[in-house]
């Protein structure tokens, strides 16, 4: 693929910090980031994001995303509605939403539906993750539906605790959606062909915590192999 080829990978990028080991100057440079290679959006922990909404203008071309029950689901839904209602109170203007498991393992499609509506019903962009790496088919397919009936949407592959995503995952998931809900691909992309692999079988967002060495590695000049040979 040449460079004029490809496609412009920012738009798509949700750009994340959700190492809780960093502190507030990495937050702020995480948001400097974002707005100056015009990122989709930047992810972060529920607990950071009143300061970084001050640093991203309301209304503003990068949206500001909190993780809720991150990263395992495994917190009472009650606990789970006050995070996302303390995230939209704080800014957010997306919801990274991780479901019920234990429930969804139990075979209790209501009760992962009502941990998602909760939220959903909130009125903020919800984003599920899937964890599709882990999920038995049967798992996968009940969780999609449910998501979808409960408003979600995004599906989210993964949280990033796992395997890296792949382009075939992304591509299940996709048929699995019937474009009831977007795509997003997540957790271990780390080369700019996975990321390109990744949004041409159907990804409409990446979350990644590399969105500057994707960025880097798409500006550079294309591969001699990529040039145009003479005749």
């Amino acid at each position: 693929m040449s460079r004029r080829d490809r496609p412009d990978l920012a738009p798509l990028i949700d750009h994340a910090l959700l190492d809780p080991h960093q502190g507030l100057d990495s937050v702020l440079r995480c948001c400097d980031e974002a707005r100056h290679f015009g990122f989709a959006g930047v992810c972060l922990a529920s607990r950071w994001l009143a300061p970084a909404r001050e640093r991203l203008p309301v209304g503003g071309p990068v949206r500001l995303v909190s993780v809720v029950g991150f990263p395992f689901g495994a917190v009472p839904s009650a606990i789970k509605r006050a995070e996302a209602e303390a995230a939209a109170a704080a800014g957010a203007d997306e919801l990274d939403v991780v479901p019920d498991f234990g429930a969804l393992a139990d075979g209790n499609s209501t009760a992962v539906l009502d941990d998602l509506a909760a939220i959903t019903e909130l009125g903020l962009p919800v984003k599920v993750t899937v964890e599709l790496a882990r999920l038995p088919p049967a798992a996968l397919e009940l969780l999609v539906e449910v998501s979808v009936d409960a408003g979600a949407r995004f599906l989210k592959t993964g949280s990033g605790f796992g395997p890296a995503v792949t382009a075939a995952q992304v591509g299940l998931l996709r048929r699995l959606a019937r474009g009831r809900a977007a795509i997003m691909a997540a957790g271990g992309i780390n080369t700019l062909e996975q990321a390109l692999d990744l949004v041409d079988t159907g990804a409409t967002r990446l979350g990644t915590s590399r969105g500057i060495l994707l960025m880097q590695a798409l500006r550079q000049p294309a591969a001699p192999s990529d040039a145009p040979t003479s005749t």
